[in-house]
């Protein structure tokens, strides 16, 4: 038996007359992620070292002074992850791992010439999530992250710099599901408008020629 054979439209809350949500009588089955937990973590990390690589362009002239750095993607990575069930919180498990962010640092060399290169900021995690039972589709942890840095300091010798850096860290604990979901249907896409400076919508919004109007001297 399919979903969509499994299913009684008197049961759609379109279906009670009068019902202000008339218009749900569609059943439609979505793909989408299905978070079954998530914590956020923002921390602000001082005398950070910033090892650069990859450089644009190449061998700049030292030394480098810093403009600025930021995140690269909402995605990090995490590496030595662990999920440990705890048997005296069920459904809780204690999750452990390092995120890693890529950011971009903006900088001049000695010269003046601008420059990039890329880095990571490498964070560890210790916290605790609820977990899913065991499925066929397993569970996943995942994390968004967003991270700046305003300040740093060149390192002579050792192509790094020392920044103070402000970031957001968001664990997840997902699965790709497929959900059915009441509708309205599909959605009424408008067309676009042409950006326009209108410079001649004050003057063509004037009449053609001026209102008759009896004068008295």
């Amino acid at each position: 038996m399919s979903f969509f054979s499994n299913f009684q439209s008197d049961k759609c809350p379109g279906a009670i007359s009068g019902n202000p949500l008339n218009g749900l009588c569609e059943k439609v089955c979505i793909q989408a992620q299905k978070i079954f937990d998530a914590c956020i973590r923002q921390i602000q990390l001082e005398n950070y070292t910033l090892t650069l690589t990859d450089a644009v362009p190449g061998d700049p002239t030292y030394p480098l002074t810093f403009i600025s750095a930021k995140s690269l993607s909402s995605a990090g990575t995490l590496t030595a992850l662990s999920v440990d069930r705890l048997a005296d919180k069920p459904g809780c498990a204690r999750v452990q791992a390092t995120v890693n962010i890529p950011v971009e640092v903006l900088y001049t060399d000695a010269n003046g010439t601008e420059g990039s290169a890329q880095a990571t900021i490498s964070v560890k995690q210790d916290v605790l999530l609820c977990v899913p039972a065991p499925s066929i589709m397993p569970y996943k942890v995942t994390a968004e992250v967003s991270a700046v840095c305003a300040e740093g300091t060149f390192n002579s010798g050792a192509n790094t710099f020392t920044v103070n850096a402000c970031v957001t860290i968001i664990l997840k604990i997902s699965t790709d599901v497929q959900l059915l979901v009441p509708s309205y249907g599909y959605c009424a896409i408008p067309p676009a408008q042409d950006y326009s400076q209108e410079v001649c919508a004050g003057f063509f919004e004037l009449p053609l020629y001026p209102k008759g109007k009896n004068c008295k001297c």
